[in-house]
């Protein structure tokens, strides 16, 4: 025993390191092969060539049908979005340097801002790096001990962490059942703010938050309901603008998250928009907006052009709206090992493989 702890202590700064570095590596080989003996091993594949129902894979040769992108309207190569992003690359240059409240605000960030809150007919809105950002940065700086937020439990991963990030009581409802939603309102009564979050559309499965009902229960049970529309903004609805005007209930609705990495124009960037309040608290306190550099031009400029291009003509949504209800509904869809959802929406289930 001695002799091994007089040894220990002569061990070097750098076999010290080495050492830990080799259990490090034995603990990690250890998950990664839990993970392959799971089945979860995640492959990422090379795209050679833009995005699009077609694509040049590395590896492949020819091009391939592509069913697992979220472009949804194909916009992130149209070309007036990128010359949108060229223009914009040109006048205001690669990026900022910095973070929005220090050097990192340019007119086009304010623009686009104003732009988003139109579009979802809200009062202001703010810009994230992601709509992941967007979720991690909302509860912790609303929410407190005194509040509750009540959670879909099949909310996407960024929900749940923004979630745990903040101090509010933690209520989880079964995936969209409105009976247990009404109970856990009941039990959250105690709590100062309540706040139903929830999806708009999920996208692991095709499922459309019943939010008609969510936004009754709210107003019976005084809560603020909080959805995310990162798979329905852009042509879920007559215009587009998501589940909200799909449902008919734009104006109960409180809070919206979104992104511009998916149907507007598939780069980067995410947002949260809503009372003018609010989205004030977000600029002075929310953590990834304060401390994260400000969105590329290039991205500012594609995705003002895509909503420029959904609120001026809504061909595009139509468009898309008919192809979901003529393929999804065509024999050959089944009979080829391919399920569409029950409703009109352009989500394919998404299966782990």
């Amino acid at each position: 025993m001695w002799v091994s702890s007089v040894w220990r202590a002569k061990l070097s700064p750098g076999r010290r390191a080495h050492s830990a570095l080799a259990q490090l590596r034995g603990i990690v080989e250890g998950e990664l092969e839990g993970i392959r003996g799971a089945g979860t091993w995640r492959s990422e594949r090379v795209i050679t060539s833009r995005q699009g129902p077609c694509i040049r894979v590395d590896g492949i040769p020819g091009g391939i049908l592509n069913f697992c992108a979220n472009n949804y309207l194909g916009l992130s190569s149209h070309p007036e979005v990128i010359q949108a992003g060229l223009q914009a690359l040109e006048e205001f240059g690669a990026g900022l340097s910095s973070t929005r409240f220090i050097c990192g605000t340019q007119s086009i960030h304010k623009n686009l801002e104003a732009k988003i809150a139109r579009f979802h007919q809200r009062e202001d809105a703010i810009l994230y790096p992601s709509c992941f950002d967007a979720n991690a940065g909302l509860f912790e700086a609303l929410l407190t001990p005194e509040d509750a937020v009540l959670s879909d439990e099949l909310n996407h991963a960024s929900i749940i962490d923004g979630i745990r990030l903040c101090k509010a009581h933690k209520y989880r409802y079964r995936h969209l059942d409105m009976a247990d939603l009404e109970a856990k309102l009941k039990e959250a009564q105690k709590h100062r703010l309540r706040l139903v979050a929830t999806d708009g559309a999920f996208s692991m499965d095709g499922d459309i938050a019943p939010l008609q009902e969510i936004c009754s229960l709210a107003a019976r049970y005084g809560a603020l309901v909080f959805v995310d529309e990162c798979h329905a903004t852009g042509f879920l609805g007559p215009t587009g603008r998501g589940t909200d005007e799909l449902l008919g209930v734009t104006d109960q609705v409180t809070i919206i998250n979104s992104t511009l990495g998916k149907a507007l124009g598939g780069a980067s960037g995410g947002y949260t928009t809503g009372p003018e309040p609010l989205i004030a608290l977000l600029r002075q306190r929310s953590r990834p907006y304060l401390f994260s550099n400000s969105l590329p031009p290039a991205v500012v400029g594609c995705a003002s052009k895509a909503l420029d291009l959904l609120m001026e003509d809504n061909a595009i949504i139509q468009s898309i709206a008919a192809k979901t209800r003529r393929h999804g509904h065509r024999p050959w869809a089944s009979s080829s090992g391919f399920t569409s959802a029950t409703r009109d929406i352009q989500l394919c289930p998404q299966v782990p493989q």
